[in-house]
């Protein structure tokens, strides 16, 4: 499982590309409904072992949370399950909001 920084993700989201990530966030719907990134598929953590067959296995995928703890065990998981193109986002969306969208809800 590879590492992402928040800025690392706004440059990979700003390449655009044929390609695009596919951003999993596995908060709960509530923390989904406060605050997310653009573009982000809400599938919380509890929920992940039933339903891997909606990932791609063909894609980047980058795993988000709150802090970056939830995500970590999400992305060791996938890669378990057979995943080999994960990343976690360092921090979470706490980190994002601090260093890429200072104007995104923090809770």
């Amino acid at each position: 499982m590879r590492q992402l920084s928040p800025t690392g993700l706004k440059d990979r989201l700003a390449e655009g590309g044929a390609e695009p990530l596919c951003l999993l966030d596995v908060r709960e719907p509530w923390e989904y409904a406060h605050c997310h990134l653009e573009g982000a598929q809400l599938m919380p953590m509890a929920s992940i072992p039933s339903r891997l067959a909606e990932l791609p296995k063909d894609r980047d995928i980058v795993v988000i949370c709150h802090h970056g703890g939830r995500s970590q065990q999400v992305a060791l998981f996938l890669e378990q399950s057979g995943f080999d193109r994960v990343h976690n986002l360092q921090g979470g969306v706490h980190a994002w909001a601090l260093q890429v969208d200072p104007a995104m809800p923090r809770y």
